[in-house]
């Protein structure tokens, strides 16, 4: 039976609806589905790398549908002729970890997941030992699951393993051997919020080095989400770790998303640290050891990012949009020898060279937790240690909807007339170099800041981000932008 699955491909990942919901749409990525996807997955591997997929991880986040996907996913795989090892509840960089992993012979992992999406989504994510799969591949799987007409491989099986305990322990080892000591934490007062997702787990590493975890909250894995949306930007979710840290008097707080692959703190004050902001934190501990090294964001970074980055002594490199662009930006910059130590994007995905560049919350959140640990033995509090960036006045994000069936050409045809537009603007000039949409800086009188427009990875939208180093700058920048933007007809907010 023929299935329309090449439409669940989103970037690098595949998600879809998967639970069915009262006025809801109807379920698109459902368990018959799963068995095809993890079965042409198999065969595409084969085709791919000229070598029998002998052995697959899989593991899911809290979701409702999880288990059932996960079953699916390993009876594709099995009748295929893979082995499964089924972790059960895990997260997107524990997966990873566990093929890098000598007692488990997995080359390769399988995370069920749509990260920070609502209940009724769910998702897959595939890894190899080299890192994640690109859209193309993706493609190419959803394409062969279509029409896959399965046949039995006899002597292949399942296994359950429990790998969560391992990657705990990693980033305990990883924070004592940094700060040479085994509770650097004695003393803390530190909150984590996982959002019900699969970041509970989390509160066994900071035990372990010595914090004081009383008023933690939502560490239960949930599907229904019952609290708020695991999602480091959900403002829901920033404003519930906010009050949990000041109710609490906490030096810190942690927020993840469902699968933990990404984070952001909350300093003793109650702000958030994160977008930017996180990136500038985690650079700045990341250049005291690799002065001058290359930091890769992604297109809608802050000007006054590069600022600080540059006062660091290191070097900013703004990409496009979307995790997997970004890292591979960096494994391409270190391969022709330009010294990158993060790949990181304002939605909180962040990558560290040792750290297999993978895209790594916990990780992040253990990197935090050092340098809080020795800013506390100089009388330091956590809000001191980015005291040097400067977030920008103002800023703020348009998303127009393409009605034009043909959205990627009338995308096209609209950055090519701004283009245009803009070289006509008083006290505007192109940003250079820049790798997607059109960036363009605006002097003190015309704006104080930027904007950048751009097309959606993967919807049919125009995407519009500005900032501002003024009060009102963000209006003189809107205010000519709606003049453009009033020729265009099939656009929809």
């Amino acid at each position: 039976m023929h299935l329309d699955l090449v439409q669940l491909a989103s970037g690098s990942d595949i998600r879809g609806v998967a639970l069915e919901t009262e006025n809801g749409p109807t379920p698109e990525l459902t368990d018959n589905a799963a068995m095809k996807i993890g079965y042409a997955f198999n065969k595409w591997y084969e085709k791919k790398f000229g070598k029998k997929l002998e052995a697959v991880a899989i593991g899911r986040d809290p979701r409702l549908t999880g288990p059932n996907l996960a079953q699916a996913i390993s009876l594709g795989l099995i009748v295929a002729g893979s082995n499964v090892y089924d972790t059960g509840l895990a997260t997107s960089p524990a997966m990873f970890m566990l093929t890098q992993a000598e007692d488990v012979p997995a080359d390769v992992a399988v995370m069920v997941t749509a990260s920070h999406m609502p209940k009724e989504y769910n998702g897959i994510k595939i890894v190899t030992k080299d890192g994640g799969l690109s859209g193309t591949d993706i493609k190419e799987i959803l394409t062969l699951a279509e029409d896959i007409v399965t046949d039995i491989e006899p002597g292949t099986k399942r296994t359950e393993i429990d790998f969560l305990p391992e990657y705990k322990q990693s980033l305990i080892d990883m924070i004592r051997s940094r700060t040479g000591e085994e509770k650097p934490l004695e003393g803390s007062k530190i909150v984590i919020d996982p959002g019900n997702g699969s970041g509970g787990f989390f509160i066994d590493v900071l035990e372990a080095l010595g914090a004081d975890t009383s008023g933690s909250q939502f560490l239960e894995p949930d599907g229904n989400f019952p609290n708020h949306i695991p999602n480091p930007e959900n403002q829901d979710a920033i404003n519930a770790i906010k009050k949990a840290v000041l109710d609490n008097n906490a030096e810190m707080g942690i927020i993840f998303d469902t699968d933990v692959d990404r984070s952001a703190i909350i300093d003793e004050k109650g702000d958030v640290i994160n977008r930017n902001a996180f990136i500038a934190f985690i650079a700045s501990l990341l250049l005291e050891d690799h002065p001058g090294a290359t930091i890769v964001t992604d297109s809608v970074t802050s000007d006054n990012l590069t600022d600080y980055i540059e006062k660091l002594g290191g070097k900013h490199h703004r990409f496009k949009r979307g995790y997997k662009n970004v890292i591979d930006e960096a494994k391409r910059l270190n391969k022709e020898g330009v010294e990158t130590v993060l790949a990181m994007e304002t939605s909180g995905h962040g990558a560290v060279f040792d750290n297999y560049f993978l895209d790594d919350g916990a990780y992040l959140a253990a990197l935090s937790l050092v340098a809080m640990a020795k800013a506390r033995e100089k009388g330091i509090p956590l809000s001191g240690l980015i005291e040097g960036y400067v977030p920008p006045k103002e800023e703020k994000e348009i998303r127009l909807k393409i009605t034009d069936p043909d959205f990627r050409a009338y995308g096209q045809k609209l950055l090519d007339a701004f283009k245009t537009f803009a070289q006509k603007q008083n006290g505007w000039s192109f940003a250079t170099p820049n790798y997607e949409g059109i960036r363009v800086n605006c002097d003190k009188d015309n704006g104080n800041g930027w904007l950048l427009i751009r097309q959606s990875l993967h919807e049919p939208k125009i995407v519009i981000n500005m900032e501002s180093n003024s009060e009102g700058g963000i209006e003189k920048i809107e205010s000519r932008l709606e003049d453009f933007l009033s020729g265009f007809e099939k656009l929809e907010r």
